[in-house]
């Protein structure tokens, strides 16, 4: 592990130490994932990243079989709580302990812009996954004031989990030159979702499941969800 990893892995098994779940969004939250991806019981999901597990507890009660990396150790000793069933490992995304055509699902939801080398992370999904496989990524977006003048204006840019970001067309051509193809961008939904989560309005199942998108929305997205496929 170099210095910088080191440093990254420092900070994300601090702040499950010292915050557990509350880190993230609630479980549902996780569920538009599924949804738009519809595994199949018995499909094999890899999650990178995948912290304590929440993605995946979801997809497993679909019949996913989960798997999932992350680089802090508490994570992985907190989704080993949630999910004994599922096989998950300390692992670098850069270097994935998994055969090459392993995978169905591979998802990284607001990590692949905390990578070292992506190109070498993506790579390695690549490798791992099936001909047929079919990726979801939740990425940032470097285009709204509150990354430009909040996150880099002021400073408060988290340089300790090597936090960053880029344009919608600069994500694009990176998963293109990387040897995907894109299905479909979304932006993200929690937005949406918050407010019914914690007003605790009706029908929440349905605003959680399903998904809103404009052109409008997807420019001025805090964070977009890319569906991809290889190319």
């Amino acid at each position: 592990m170099s210095n910088q990893q080191k440093e990254i892995h420092d900070w994300f098994d601090k702040n499950y130490k010292l915050r557990g779940f509350s880190y993230l969004r609630p479980s549902e939250a996780y569920i538009v994932y599924q949804s738009l991806m519809q595994p199949k019981e018995g499909s094999k999901w890899l999650d990178v990243a995948c912290g304590p597990g929440l993605l995946l507890g979801v997809v497993a009660k679909k019949g996913a079989l989960a798997f999932g990396v992350d680089i802090s150790e508490t994570a992985i000793e907190l989704a080993k709580s949630q999910l004994p069933n599922a096989d998950l490992q300390v692992a670098n995304a850069e270097e994935l302990p998994f055969q090459d055509s392993s995978f169905d699902f591979i998802s990284c939801l607001g990590s692949l812009e905390r990578m070292i080398n992506l190109e070498k992370v993506l790579k390695e999904q690549l490798r791992v996954a099936k001909p047929d496989s079919k990726f979801i990524y939740l990425v940032r977006n470097s285009e709204t004031n509150s990354w430009k003048y909040l996150k880099k204006g002021l400073k408060l840019q988290n340089n300790k989990g090597h936090q960053d970001a880029a344009t919608l067309e600069q994500w694009k051509d990176r998963f293109i030159k990387a040897g995907f193809k894109i299905e479909n961008v979304f932006p993200d939904q929690w937005p949406r979702q918050r407010w019914h989560y914690w007003l605790g309005k009706r029908g929440w199942n349905k605003v959680f499941s399903s998904i809103k998108s404009t052109d409008a929305k997807i420019k001025n997205a805090n964070e977009f969800i890319f569906v991809l496929s290889k190319s």
